[in-house]
Order: C-alpha cells, then sequence, then structure tokens
C-alpha cells in the first residue's frame, strides 16, 4: 500500500499480520455480503485461538464454517448460529466458547467501537440472561443494562464497490453488519467486485469512507445462496 492507494493484489497481502489468539470482527448476515475469500485465506494460513465477532457462524461447508473444521475458532461472539451442525457439536462438547448476544445490540456493539465509544446502555437483555453479570441502571423509569463495545484486531468486509482510496459501496441487502464491521478494526480489510478510480464514485452513494479502510482487493465470488426456495411449477 503507498500512498492513499490501498489496493492489494494477493489474499496473502490483505490479510498480512494476522496472527494466532487475535480478534477479527466479519461482516454479514447469513451468507450475504460475507467476506468468503478473505475466510478461505485465514483457513489457509491455519492462524488459530481466533475471537470471530459476527452474527452468525456461516453453514458447515462455506463462511466462517469452515474455520470450525481446524478448530480455529477459539470464541465466537454472534447472535444466531442455528444452521451450522459443526458449531452445535463443538458447542455441546466444550470445544468451543460462545457469546450469544442478540442481533441489535451486537450491530451496536461494534457500531460503538468504531466510534471510539467504551461502552452503552441498552434495555435489550434486562432480567436475562443475557443481562446476568453486568451493570444495571435506570432511566425515566426503566432499567437498562451496560454494554461494552467490540473492536477488533482485523475487521474483514464483503463491498459491491470500492475506488483505490478504500471508499465502499454496498450493494442493497449485503449491506447489513459490513458497515459497522468495518469501523471497528484496527485493520480493515474490504473484499470488492469492482475497483475504480477516485471520483467515479457518487460521493453520496458512499457507505464507508476509506478513512476507516486499509487495505482493498478486487475477489471473485460464488455467493451460495443459504436457503433456496423456489415456485412450484
Amino acid at each position: 500500500m503507498s500512498g492513499f492507494n490501498k489496493v492489494v493484489n494477493s489474499y496473502e497481502e490483505a490479510m498480512a499480520g494476522l496472527e494466532d489468539g487475535m480478534t477479527v470482527i466479519a461482516g454479514g448476515f447469513g451468507l450475504c455480503g460475507i467476506p468468503e475469500n478473505l475466510i478461505k485465506q485465514i483457513r489457509t494460513m491455519g492462524t488459530k485461538d481466533l475471537t470471530i465477532v459476527s452474527n452468525n457462524c456461516g453453514i458447515d461447508d462455506f463462511g466462517l464454517g469452515i474455520l470450525l473444521v481446524d478448530r480455529q475458532i477459539k470464541k465466537m461472539i454472534s447472535s444466531y448460529v442455528g444452521e451450522n451442525a459443526l458449531f452445535e457439536k463443538q458447542l455441546l462438547a466444550g470445544e468451543l466458547e460462545v457469546e450469544l448476544t442478540p442481533q441489535g445490540t451486537l450491530a451496536e456493539k461494534m457500531r460503538a467501537g468504531g466510534a471510539g465509544i467504551p461502552a452503552f446502555y441498552t434495555a435489550t437483555g434486562y432480567g436475562t440472561p443475557v443481562g446476568d453479570g453486568k451493570e444495571v441502571r435506570a432511566f425515566n423509569g426503566r432499567h437498562y443494562i451496560m454494554e461494552e463495545s467490540i473492536t477488533g484486531d482485523f475487521a474483514i468486509v464483503k463491498g459491491w464497490k470500492a475506488d483505490t482510496y478504500g471508499n465502499v459501496v454496498y450493494r442493497d441487502t449485503a449491506q447489513n453488519f459490513n458497515p459497522m464491521a468495518a469501523t471497528a478494526g484496527k485493520i480493515t480489510v474490504v473484499e470488492v467486485e469492482e475497483i475504480v478510480e477516485p471520483g467515479e464514485l457518487n460521493p453520496s452513494e458512499i457507505h464507508t469512507p476509506g478513512i476507516y479502510v486499509n487495505r482493498v482487493i478486487k475477489g471473485t465470488f460464488e455467493k451460495r445462496i443459504e436457503q433456496r426456495t423456489v415456485r412450484q411449477g
């Protein structure tokens, strides 16, 4: 990476510096908008004892689920994990630490981390196991629990388009957790379908400003559909 040009030409370069024991924040929702090739690169590197922060953990043979095969994930912070049999097996066997977090709270943890806010209060989870052991305060007669924000050593993100300065545009529902994740990494890596020159993106359509992005790479994507439903003929 030289100056404002954040484009890298290999996935090895994109994930350079990732080490055992680090925390990785991953964008995506289900299999929609996931940084699938960056995840594959983590598997190739064999990095272990990772804490992964993401809405879910993919499926058995795709997305973050492939990192469970060789037990590269030590801890998973997520809100939905119901589509992965291997995840369930490792959880029940005590081989995987899991911190279940309400979906909106998880999104705000990422956003707050990226904004430099160390903690916030939310009513979600009060009076449930989610709130056990957490600070409680009352505001206007309603109870709230304190949640700490999240930052990661790396954030891996899937975008639609980016310019060489790292400004990113997401496409439709593939936006999901990606903008929040992009702000919360010490090193943020974005893989996209198209890279354009500065000035080609409409400034009003940019979702993630390049100030948050360290590396950009162009990839080719499978875009697997998690649950395919078709109309009966």
